[in-house]
Order: structure tokens, then sequence, then C-alpha cells
């Protein structure tokens, strides 16, 4: 790992992180996990050293990272970074009744990357912060974990596996399922053949957002910093229907369904089918439901084949809530000889050819994919100790830089194919789109003067 600067004290106690084999007790792949309270995670980790960490971004998602993380006994959250000072004063209480100690209220998160005692930064900003944020925590010897998408377009992941390799640091995105046991389970199924060769995968998400309206310019309120909001995005006055969900919905700062609820289903798919980069990218849909000013579908059909004759497709409805195979969320192989369901939680079931069921493996925890703060906070607490080990002893990542990358690519081809109605052709090495000019100008964005990122 990279070797933080800091006093003796500071580098002796980072060398223990990184060396030392005491920590997280593993869990078993195909576990069903009981409920966790901040006293059993201490008696089943036992662990003593902590890595500090600080958040960025705690309205929502952040707010359900920073109470997960306060509560993992090998760890410190030290700073809460925010731009609306009212999500910081609330996650600050949250955070001191979990560890009972005061993490540091630093709105501008650069400041608090100037903290020799933080070893890892949270990123849970908007869209448009993701990869400019990680890489100025990279830049400052800082690990980062990096919530889904792990970019606001195809140009950003790229600099973010460039950084990884430039500063050695530890860069986890945040697609959660990827760490529980079941659907971890389920996915070796599918590669050892239990559904035979898997050729095709659906994955889908359903909500019932209601309309955003018609955003109105009004002055900035006393409790948000917009101009820190912004960021690397050029600047936009500001309307009362944008902070602090509605951005999702705004290609300027947002990167549609896409990107914030199917990332996680493309992963899988890619993961089951063990693909990396497409041949080919469709998209159909639109905003259908209500006019007003959402910019992304809110119906979205994106499809993507692949070099190993295999395919893929990903249905999004934001606006009606019909669930598919019986989940708001899961993800279908199709297979030679069956097929194998990932539901919406940390379960599966197996189908033959004849449509019957014929082994289910069940979770007893709750889970609730439209909670857009905190669906599952048990299982995603093995997706952090799986950072923490990377950090302290080199772990290999559930979903390392690269293949968050690679995922997040997919949803990323699927809009740059909706927003010009083309058929991309996808060079399957490095994902890059072949012989459409108009198609590569959305390869990258432009950016506010003096905030272009760069490794």
């Amino acid at each position: 790992m990279k070797k933080l600067t800091n006093a003796s004290a500071d580098d002796s106690r980072r060398d223990f992180i990184r060396k030392t084999i005491a920590g997280t007790t593993a869990l078993s792949v195909g576990g069903v996990l009981p409920g966790f309270s901040a006293a059993s995670y201490a008696r089943i980790l036992g662990a003593n050293e902590k890595v500090r960490v600080g958040i960025m971004g705690v309205n929502s998602r952040g707010l359900a990272l920073a109470g997960n993380f306060s509560l993992q006994p090998n760890c410190e959250v030290i700073s809460i970074s925010d731009v609306d000072t009212r999500a910081a004063e609330k996650c600050i209480a949250t955070v001191e009744a979990n560890q009972k100690s005061t993490p540091k209220n630093q709105p501008d998160f650069r400041k608090a990357l100037e903290d020799k005692d933080m070893d890892a930064l949270v990123v849970a900003a908007p869209d448009h912060w993701h990869a400019t944020a990680a890489l100025l925590a990279s830049k400052a010897g800082k690990h980062v974990y990096l919530e889904k998408p792990c970019s606001h377009n195809p140009y950003e992941g790229e600099l973010l596996v460039s950084a990884v390799k430039k500063y050695k640091n530890v860069i986890q995105m945040g697609n959660q399922r990827r760490s529980w046991p079941n659907v971890a389970l389920a996915i070796q199924e599918v590669k050892a053949g239990v559904i035979g060769r898997p050729y095709f995968a659906k994955g889908w998400y359903t909500n019932n957002r209601a309309s955003i309206g018609i955003g109105k310019e009004t002055a900035v309120p006393t409790w948000l910093d917009y101009e820190l909001w912004q960021g690397p995005a050029p600047r936009r006055a500001f309307k009362d229907n944008l902070i602090h969900y509605n951005w999702h919905w705004f290609w300027h700062w947002g990167t549609a369904e896409s990107c914030n609820n199917g990332t996680h289903m493309l992963d899988l798919m890619r993961w089951g089918l063990g693909v990396e980069f497409p041949t080919k990218v469709t998209s159909s849909g639109g905003r259908y439901r209500y006019k007003d000013d959402w910019e992304t579908p809110d119906t979205q059909v994106i499809n993507l084949e692949f070099a190993n004759n295999t395919a893929m497709t990903w249905e999004g409805r934001s606006c009606n809530g019909r669930t598919i195979e019986g989940n708001s969320a899961g993800v279908m192989f199709y297979g030679e000889t069956g097929s194998l369901l990932i539901e919406s939680g940390n379960s599966y079931k197996i189908y033959d050819l004849e449509n019957k069921l014929v082994k289910e493996v069940k979770n007893d925890l709750q889970i609730d994919p439209r909670n857009r703060m905190n669906p599952s906070q048990t299982l995603d607490a093995i997706h952090i100790q799986n950072f923490f080990d990377s950090i302290k002893k080199g772990t290999a990542l559930a979903s390392d830089i690269i293949g968050g990358h690679q995922s997040t690519l997919l949803c990323q081809l699927g809009n740059i194919a909706q927003r010009t109605g083309a058929t991309l052709t996808i060079d399957p090495t490095n994902g890059h789109i072949k012989n459409n000019k108009e198609a590569e100008k959305l390869w990258r964005r432009t950016y506010q003067a003096g905030w272009e990122p760069t490794v």
C-alpha cells in the first residue's frame, strides 16, 4: 500500500493497519446473517486497531454510510464534510451516538484531506463529484470507498483506473451486492454450470417516483454552499427542485436511473456472464410519465452484446413500480439447462427448463431496494469490512475500481446510445466507441475552469 506521510507514531499505526493479520472473522459464502448490533459487531470482529475515515456527502446515502462505518469496531469516523450545514449536523450527531466520539465538521472535504490522521475517504456526494473527489483523495495518499457509479462519464472512469495504478491505493466501489454472501454463491453456481452455459441475462429496477415539477430560479438557501456543491460541473443557476435528490435526473449532474440503480444489476450480469466490455449497445426509452424538468429516461431498456456469444438487457422503470418475477429489482440468468433468479435481497432461486423450482436459497434479512438511503445496512457491512481488509492486509477487493469502471461503463454506454439514438459499435478490448463522432463527444464532459480532473 502507498505509505502515508505522518509523524513516526502515526506511521507506526498505519504500518500496523497494513500488516496486522487480526481483523474480520471470515463470513462463509452462502451463510445467512443474523441482524447485527454495534455490540455484536465488536464480539464477532474483535478488531482493536481502527481505520480512520472521513465521509463526504451525508444528506441521504452518505448519512447511512456514516452510520454504518461508525458502527464498525475497527473504524473511527473522524470528519464529516457536506455543503448542507443541516445534513452535517444531523450526521455528526448520528456518528457521535454510535462511536462515542465526535467527528470534525469540515464542510470542504479538500480541507479534511489535509488531515494526516485520515486513512480513507468515503465519497457519497452527487455523481458529478464521484471521480473528482476520489482522484483528489488518491493524490492526498488516502484510500477511497466510492459509491456507485464510480464516475459521471467514461473518461473519468479511466482516470480512476490510472490513479490506482499510479498511487497504489485502495478504491472500492459501493456495489455492495458483490459482498452479499448468497448473491456471491448464486454467481458461483452460475459459473459452475448449474444452469448449463449462461448465454443471456436480464436485470431490472422499478419504482414509483413522483414528478419533480418545473423548477424556479431562486436564492440559494442559507444552509447550502451551492458553489462547492457544483464543484467540477459548469455553473448553472440554482433552482428549487434540484437539491437534494432530483439532480439524479439531469444529465449535467446525474447519470439517470441506469447508473443510479441499474449499476448494481448490470454489475451482477457482467459478473455472472464473465464479460468485460461489450461489442454492441442499444437503448430505447424516454421521459414518458410526466411533463416536468426531468431530463433522463423514466423508462429505459438497454441491450448489450458481447464477444463470447452472450447478451444482457436492463429494464428501468422509475415511475411504474410493477415488479418482475415478484421483485422490484433483480437479475435472471438464462442458460442451456435452466435459469437462476437473484432476487432483490440476499437470496436466489434455480429453475429447470420446465419452470420447476429445483433449489431456493433464502435470506432472513429484510431488504428494501427502493429505500434510497439505507436498503441493507447489515449486509453492506461485509463490503465495508472487505474494504478494511484490503487496506490492512492486501485482501482482494470484492469490487475493485477496474471492475467498477467496467460495470459503470455498461450503464454509461447505454445512456450514450439513448441520447444519440444510435446503435453503438464498441471495441471489446477497452470499451471505446467506434466510428461515431457524435457518441464519442459524450465520452467526457466539459468542466468548470480550474476543476478539470487529473491523475
